[in-house]
C-alpha cells in the first residue's frame, strides 16, 4: 500500500466545511491548543508514541495529524506510521497555512 500523500489547507478546509468526519490528531503543546484549535484529538508529539497503542483508530483510517508549521506534525507521521498506521497524513504548511487561506 502506497503511503498517503500529505494534505494540503485547501482540501482541508473544504472537508471541515462540508462537515465531513476527520480524524484530527493536533500534536501541539495543551496550552496552544487551548488558544486555538480546529477539534481533533490533543496528543502533544512528546507523548504521540506512548499514546499510538491506545488510539481509537484502525490501522487504515485516515489519520490527519496537525501542528501550527507542520514540522511537529511531520514527525508524528512518521511516528504513526513506524507503529502501522497506514493513511496518515501531515497537514502541509500547518494551521498557519490554514490562516492564510480562511
Amino acid at each position: 500500500m502506497m503511503e498517503a500523500e500529505d494534505i494540503g489547507a485547501e482540501e482541508l478546509l473544504k472537508r471541515l466545511q462540508n462537515g465531513g468526519q476527520l480524524n484530527l490528531i493536533d500534536v501541539r503543546e495543551p496550552i496552544e491548543f487551548a488558544t486555538f484549535n480546529i477539534g481533533g484529538v490533543n496528543i502533544p508529539l512528546s507523548k504521540l508514541n506512548a499514546a499510538a497503542s491506545t488510539l481509537p483508530y484502525h490501522q487504515n483510517e485516515e489519520i490527519i495529524v496537525i501542528c501550527k508549521m507542520g514540522l511537529r506534525s511531520e514527525t508524528g507521521q512518521q511516528l504513526l506510521r513506524a507503529q502501522g498506521f497506514k493513511n496518515v497524513r501531515n497537514l502541509k504548511g500547518g494551521l498557519l497555512a490554514l490562516h492564510k487561506i480562511r
